[in-house]
């Protein structure tokens, strides 16, 4: 699910209408907040929709979430990364990637697929920002519309 340029490699999710698939997906969200495990605030960005690659528009989608976690502190977030490549996986998550961005800063970041969930999570740790937050982009594996519906775009 990490590399979306590849339609083979990304799961089905079943069928689902989009608004469905975007309160699923801003679930999972929830439970990744519930692990961070500390005082802050997330921001209120909400899901959207976008096509599975290679397959048709009209008929299969994926649900995206990108969001961003500040702390109540800037020291809060020391270990964060650490604590959440050991979390993820007791809660059906498989870490894939780990360590260090190619950027400058050197952003710590976590890929991890959740093969129950039909999810993928990616987290990097901005400590260099002002303040210092998390990125976090989850994204859904790929959905049929039921028969008779429409993909709503949003």
């Amino acid at each position: 699910m990490t590399d979306t340029s590849k339609s083979d490699d990304i799961p089905s999710a079943g069928t689902s209408t989009s608004l469905a698939a975007a309160d699923e997906t801003e679930e999972v969200s929830s439970e990744i907040y519930d692990l961070i495990g500390i005082e802050g605030k997330a921001s209120e960005t909400g899901a959207g929709v976008t096509e599975c690659s290679g397959k048709e528009r009209e008929k299969y989608f994926q649900i995206f979430h990108p969001w961003s976690f500040t702390p109540a502190s800037a020291g809060q977030l020391d270990g964060v990364m650490e604590r959440l490549k050991d979390e993820l996986p007791k809660h059906g998550w498989k870490v894939v990637e780990y360590g260090p961005d190619t950027s400058k800063n050197k952003n710590i970041n976590l890929t991890a697929d959740n093969d129950k969930k039909k999810a993928s999570v990616n987290i990097t740790y901005l400590s260099k920002q002002n303040p210092p937050r998390l990125r976090l982009t989850v994204v859904s594996g790929c959905y049929k519309i039921p028969d008779g519906e429409e993909i709503e775009r949003f």
